[in-house]
């Protein structure tokens, strides 16, 4: 297997990608929570998203990233 660091990535040619604009559920959550992923149990702090994905699977999101990648749909 071939590890990576990423410090000493020059040698790879990196192609450009866009998320496709897929609709999820989500709900912030005001209280430390946990849920079974398909990764296993995943813990969210207060104020991180529980998502729902596609195909029905819940994962967290954290703040941070979420206000980063995600537009609420306020007419839903």
């Amino acid at each position: 297997m071939r590890k990576i660091d990423p410090r000493h990535t020059k040698d790879l040619v990196f192609q450009k990608a866009v998320k496709k604009p897929l609709l999820i559920e989500c709900i912030q959550m005001d209280e430390a929570f946990q849920v079974e992923a398909m990764e296993g149990t995943m813990r969210g702090k207060p104020g991180d998203w529980l998502m729902k994905g596609v195909s029905g699977e819940l994962y967290v999101c954290d703040r941070d990233i979420f206000e980063k990648t995600y537009d609420l749909i306020t007419n839903h």
